[in-house]
């Protein structure tokens, strides 16, 4: 006899999403100057490329170092598609020019992943280090597919106006971007709520415990890295529509490795991390870029602070507060957080300032010693401005040692009062 049970609607499962709709709808409308739909447009094809890859991480255990395999192949494939059909020989609209990556990226998942899943842990990641340095190097072997160091390039504008779309404009390269991510985003938390996600956790902490009830750990971790391989070829399929050119790049290690930084960043712990990463990493990459030559030196300095005082990256550090929050302790903890947090930045203020001056010394020196900083001409020449910025560096570590006790005491206390509330609640 059956029995009939309701289910409760999540309804803040539903607000999430919702709200996440709503952010890409709104974006281009408040950031709509310069280079910020571009930006945006890079934002969103990142997104889904870090998070198809803690797909392997984050969820599966498996640090891979040729992920680009799959996206820049996808993007290759992608835009061989569009000129096929400029060239009216396969009839394709762009809106499902993603979808061709995607299949392309599923492929060599399949071809791929075969072989480099048979072995896990540091065997693993060596095996796919080899096999982007491989890729790579039959890119620049084989120009007739993929364009030589030159790359392969296309026009994203096909065919006629479809209500008045052509994908020329940027905003309208970004809504398909954004559709494309929603959805994406959609299928990739819908893979950690299926029997198969659940499994590939399970093999991700204990194997031999997997082994043992009877699955083929490898097999699981090859059906995972093809769904991922498939979700990265969409986002190289929105690059090569959101670029209009395709190169070697596209599959190197530097790509794979830009890919682990970022999702290292935002938190390989937590589905929204690598979204996250995505934000900071095109920042630093891009944006700081056009302003400091130090740009790699900031987003290493970064990597490595987090690394070691926040592994669970940023996302951890939200999800913490919001605990704090959540259980009523925030307002316990602030008047300390605030005290770190501005001895931090004036710690920050005078490592900038001493870069900044010691690149200008080095790399710029022909053009004068005096440079831009902070809105103010320097003389890095000088003695104030150095006394400044190492007066600011020593202020601040002395102000931060001396505030950091008060609030690792008081964090300390809060959590264990937080845990010490949910094991009575358990209880």
């Amino acid at each position: 006899m059956s029995t009939m049970t309701y289910k409760p609607l999540n309804v803040s499962r539903w607000i999430i999403w919702t709200l996440f709709a709503a952010m890409l709808i709104v974006a281009p409308m408040i950031f709509n100057k310069g280079a910020s739909l571009s930006l945006l447009s890079q934002i969103g094809t990142v997104m889904i490329f870090g998070l198809s890859f803690n797909m392997l991480l984050g969820q599966g255990g498996m640090l891979s170092f040729g992920h680009a395999v799959y996206s820049g192949l996808g993007a290759f494939f992608a835009i061989h598609a569009m000129n096929l059909a400029t060239a009216g020989t396969f009839p394709v609209p762009v809106v499902l020019i993603p979808l061709i990556g995607g299949i392309a990226g599923m492929g060599f998942g399949i071809l791929f992943g075969y072989v480099t899943t048979k072995k896990s842990g540091t065997t693993f990641s060596m095996i796919t280090l080899g096999l982007v340095e491989l890729v790579f190097a039959s890119s620049l072997m084989f120009p007739a597919f993929f364009g030589g160091e030159g790359g392969i390039s296309t026009n994203r504008v096909i065919g006629q106006p479809f209500m008045g779309i052509t994908f020329g404009p940027q905003v309208q390269v970004y809504y398909l971007i954004a559709v494309w991510l929603f959805v994406s985003t959609i299928g990739m938390y819908a893979f950690t709520q299926t029997p198969l996600g659940r499994i590939t956790n399970a093999v991700r902490d204990n194997p031999e415990r997997v082994e043992f009830i009877g699955y083929d750990t490898q097999w699981v971790r090859y059906l995972t890295l093809i769904l991922s391989a498939f979700f990265a070829g969409v986002s190289g399929g929105l690059s090569a529509i959101n670029f209009e050119i395709v190169s070697a790049e596209n599959v190197s290690a530097l790509r794979s490795g830009g890919i682990l930084l970022f999702t290292f960043i935002g938190g390989v712990g937590f589905f929204f991390g690598p979204m996250i990463g995505a934000v900071l990493g095109v920042f630093l990459t891009v944006m700081l870029s056009d302003f400091t030559k130090a740009w790699q030196l900031y987003l290493g300095a970064f990597f490595i602070i987090i690394v070691m005082y926040a592994p669970g990256g940023v996302a951890s550090i939200l999800m913490l507060n919001v605990r704090m929050i959540k259980f009523g302790k925030f307002k316990r903890i602030w008047p300390d957080m605030a005290r770190v947090t501005a001895a931090s930045l004036v710690i920050l203020v005078g490592a900038v300032m001493t870069i900044e001056m010691l690149y200008h010394l080095t790399l710029d020196s022909a053009n004068g010693t005096v440079m831009k900083l902070f809105g103010t001409q320097v003389d890095t020449a000088g003695v104030v401005p150095w006394s400044i910025a190492i007066g600011l560096l020593l202020g601040g570590a002395l102000a931060f040692r001396l505030v950091q006790g008060g609030f690792t005491q008081v964090w300390g206390e809060a959590t264990s009062e937080i845990e010490e509330a949910a094991r009575r609640a358990e209880a």
